[in-house]
């Protein structure tokens, strides 16, 4: 995924080149022909079958806006954010870590706001380099995913030395962060395709959260 010897100068492109089209192919070819009821499909029987397909679309769109915007929007974007939405509908605390369902159902609309994030993604990586990204870090609390997936991430997280409930978390790991939820989800989508005797067209990457050890990777 990433790679320690890169030289710092080297653009950013090259550590996550999946952001400029790979991510975005992989998950419409997934989701493309899906009627209403095959989108909408949930179930009380997995965890994992609790959101449909389409608001596991809508919480990958919501995402990269959450982490590149609103978390790191200050520092990624100094003079002022670009024009992607209002926060308050990419990322609506009514509806849990997704779009706002009252302005983004469709799902041609919300693919398209999965469209924007990306591209906002490859337009930050596009003019930062391996060091800026390594060296740009952002304040959490409690850690994160980055403390809660340590076989992951073992040397993402910093914590300060004089507050040990202060953390701080590399752009780096933030990028590795947003392919290994893009690809998880995706594979949670392949999931609700099966459970209703549908197949799966694309194949996904076996690394990041869903390839962990204790990862939930029952099937229907």
């Amino acid at each position: 995924m990433t790679d320690e010897n890169f030289p710092e100068d080297m653009p950013a492109t090259n550590l996550f080149p999946q952001f400029e089209t790979d991510i975005y192919r992989m998950i419409t070819t997934e989701v493309e022909g899906l009627t209403e009821s095959q989108l909408d499909f949930q179930s009380e029987r997995w965890e994992w079958s609790k959101w449909s397909i389409r608001r596991n679309l809508s919480h990958m769109a919501s995402g990269d806006f959450r982490w590149f915007l609103i978390r790191w929007g200050r520092q990624l974007f100094p003079d002022g954010l670009p024009e992607v939405g209002d926060p308050e509908i990419l990322s609506s605390p009514k509806y849990d870590r997704r779009l706002d369902e009252d302005h983004y159902w469709d799902v041609d609309d919300i693919k398209g706001k999965l469209r924007d994030g990306l591209a906002m993604c490859w337009s930050i990586l596009s003019r930062e380099t391996v060091g800026s990204l390594r060296s740009k870090e952002l304040e959490l609390e409690g850690g994160g995913p980055w403390a809660n997936y340590p076989l992951l991430y073992p040397s993402a997280l910093r914590r300060d030395p004089n507050d040990a409930s202060r953390f701080y978390v590399t752009l780096e790991a933030t990028f590795q962060h947003r392919y290994y939820e893009h690809i998880t989800h995706l594979y949670n989508i392949q999931r609700l395709k099966r459970a209703q005797g549908l197949a799966a067209r694309v194949e996904v990457p076996f690394e990041g959260y869903w390839a962990l050890p204790d990862w939930d990777r029952s099937e229907p």
